[in-house]
């Protein structure tokens, strides 16, 4: 089952690939490429007070079209970027233009790195947990090659939840009449999005209840944890908002 949902994963976000990278290309371009920037540098900074960005080695786990890597490398930080389909890491490269040359950028399972222990100050992702089969494994291979004294930070949401809830399901429509009423485009009405219940229905993050899920996982790695459930009002735009107001992004902090 995980290796299957895994090649399923890939095949859909090759077919993505050029849609989501045209989101990244409108966040670089828009308040969102400022907003999060800020987010990102105020936590590693936080974390590594009086180091140089240049002396952080950050792994940006699950890329896509490269949006986190694209901030780190503008603000100094040393960088590599993983994702497990080839066709983001091609637009992640393109997207990145004279940057690109300062990210490495490589070909990789979220749940199996190639790395060895104990390797980068910070590890990052955004949206790649809640579609993993086997993301226990993951958080078991991020704080393995994390320094002792590093930061790991997860941004992600509970999607798909309307899938197994009721309520959540009924939020998640209002979702959809309120982004008509307001007139903007839908961030969850898009090609293949069938394909991708498909694959929501048979991962576990899909029925958790997170981000407790995800404090507790970490916590039994022996990591201190921490979770910011409004860090959403800061980064999102209106668009995202309006359109996913029933599953607002929260940020997972692991120290190690």
């Amino acid at each position: 089952m995980s290796t299957a949902i895994i090649l399923e994963n890939r095949e859909y976000w090759t077919h993505r690939a050029p849609s989501y990278s045209e989101v990244n290309q409108e966040e670089l371009a828009t308040a969102q490429h400022d907003r999060w920037k800020r987010a990102l540098v105020e936590r590693i900074s936080g974390r590594f007070p009086g180091r140089a960005p240049g002396s952080i080695h950050v792994l940006e786990v699950g890329t896509g079209p490269g949006f986190f890597a694209i901030l780190l490398a503008e603000a100094g930080y040393r960088v590599t970027a993983i994702d497990l389909t080839p066709s983001m890491l091609a637009e992640a490269r393109r997207n990145a233009g004279p940057l690109a040359g300062r990210i490495a950028f490589m070909e990789m399972n979220a749940q199996e790195l190639a790395f060895d222990d104990d390797c980068f100050d910070v590890i990052l992702s955004r949206n790649v947990t809640w579609n993993l089969p086997n993301p226990d494994r993951a958080y078991a291979e991020w704080a393995r090659v994390l320094k002792p004294g590093g930061l790991l930070l997860n941004f992600d949401a509970n999607w798909y939840r309307y899938l197994f809830d009721d309520d959540a399901r009924a939020a998640y429509d209002r979702d959809r009449a309120n982004s008509v009423e307001a007139g903007l485009d839908d961030l969850n009405v898009g090609e293949h999005f069938d394909r991708m219940e498909d694959i929501a229905r048979r991962v576990p993050l899909s029925r958790a209840d997170r981000p407790a899920w995800d404090v507790r996982t970490l916590s039994g790695l022996g990591m201190a944890v921490e979770a910011d459930r409004r860090i959403w009002e800061k980064v999102w735009s209106r668009q995202e908002k309006v359109n996913l107001a029933s599953t607002p992004m929260f940020m997972v902090c692991g120290y190690k």
